[in-house]
């Protein structure tokens, strides 16, 4: 396990089956889902996960991956303003985007955030998320699921090389048969 200050926090959607896009990245499964009645009506349980302005409001740092990245540059706007944004890619050159800081490892990535007094950090994008956890550098997991099965695409998780314990914290449901999980992981 990777020492570490701060507190590292994922939110994220899947599908059912565990994807987290299509395999050619598409999101339209998440970003525009068919509105379909009959969801049972939603309702938070004991402990529910922040909604996405909620979490976001405690965010400080974020660190996503090359390929998160670039889907974050086709949508209408950088939804990640107020916040320093740190891209993990080995082959991304530094001072390509003002927005962002780019770091080619995750020591790198671990230093970046000491050396800025991180307290509060987003990591997004499947490989970035897989390579935390496996470094022990993950705390809080909120995942979201759709009613949807994509059958293939980008998984959440792949191999870890040990079994990562979880709490589960709470869950809410959503009228559009979203649910929401939030984990605190066991170090």
């Amino acid at each position: 396990m990777t020492s570490h200050s701060w507190q590292g926090r994922v939110f994220i959607a899947q599908s059912l089956d565990g994807f987290i896009a299509r395999p050619d990245g598409d999101l339209g499964w998440l970003t525009d889902p068919p509105h379909d009645e009959g969801h049972v009506t939603g309702h938070d349980g004991p402990e529910p996960p922040p909604g996405y302005e909620a979490f976001m409001a405690g965010i400080d740092h974020l660190v996503v991956g090359r390929g998160t990245y670039e889907k974050v540059l086709t949508f209408a706007g950088w939804p990640y303003a107020g916040h320093h944004v740190i891209v993990l890619g080995s082959t991304l050159a530094p001072g390509v985007d003002e927005r962002i800081s780019v770091a080619h490892s995750v020591p790198e990535v671990v230093q970046t955030l000491e050396g800025r007094g991180a307290r509060a950090v987003y990591v997004d994008g499947g490989q970035v998320i897989q390579e935390f956890l496996r470094q022990g550098l993950v705390d809080e997991l909120v995942i979201s699921t759709a009613p949807v099965l994509l059958g293939a695409g980008i998984p959440l998780f792949g191999a870890l090389g040990t079994d990562v314990q979880l709490t589960h914290l709470g869950t809410s449901y959503a009228g559009s048969g979203m649910t929401s999980s939030r984990y605190r992981v066991k170090h």
